[in-house]
């Protein structure tokens, strides 16, 4: 008869970003849900960290910041699935991801300190809205972030594509100074220099 196969504990860190919008009493609910789950499925919390709100690389449902909580933790099995499902129903969560940081864990000897563990209440200040003017919103203006090809900021040589063929009157060659033997004409009657 074959055992049963005991199943490793893993360590895990969870980074997820919620709106910047967020209210502490939000961020609190989602936070706790994430420790239910964890302890719910005999896994231990080892960390919790609270980074503020922070720009985004790109947009993510129209909001250009989001506040990032970084969470690490140890487990077993689905437990990462059942957390992401989790952040999933949350309407303030944007975005987040899991990263695996050691696959065989003994979580008996898991030492955890209770103060990095609580979660530290969001006391975020109110963000100001940035006004953007109808020409900025509309790309038309201050295009110096952007990509090259729309910057102001143009050389000669950026107009000009040397491998399409087409020569344009900067690009093209002189013509040969009068005394140039290449350029003269033959002469009539035969007689040619050396």
């Amino acid at each position: 008869m074959p055992e049963a196969q005991i199943l490793k504990s893993k360590e895990y860190e969870t980074i997820y970003i919620l709106r910047s919008d967020v209210d502490a009493d939000t961020a609190d609910k989602v936070q706790g849900r994430v420790a239910e789950v964890v302890g719910r499925d005999n896994g231990k919390l080892v960390k919790v960290e609270s980074w503020g709100r922070r720009k985004l690389a790109y947009p993510v449902g129209k909001q250009k910041k989001g506040v990032y909580i970084y969470v690490k933790y140890v487990g077993r099995g689905g437990l990462v699935q059942e957390l992401e499902r989790n952040l999933k129903l949350q309407d303030t969560v944007l975005k987040f991801q899991t990263v695996l940081t050691n696959e065989e864990v003994d979580v008996q000897s898991v030492t955890v300190d209770p103060e990095e563990v609580k979660f530290q209440r969001l006391e975020l200040p109110a963000e100001e809205e940035e006004k953007e003017s109808r020409e900025k919103a509309l790309g038309l203006v201050d295009f110096g972030d952007g990509p090259r090809s729309m910057r102001g900021d143009r050389s000669e040589d950026d107009y000009g594509d040397a491998g399409d063929g087409a020569e344009t009157a900067s690009t093209a060659p002189a013509a040969a100074p009068a005394g140039d033997n290449a350029a003269a004409p033959a002469k009539e009657g035969g007689d040619e220099e050396a």
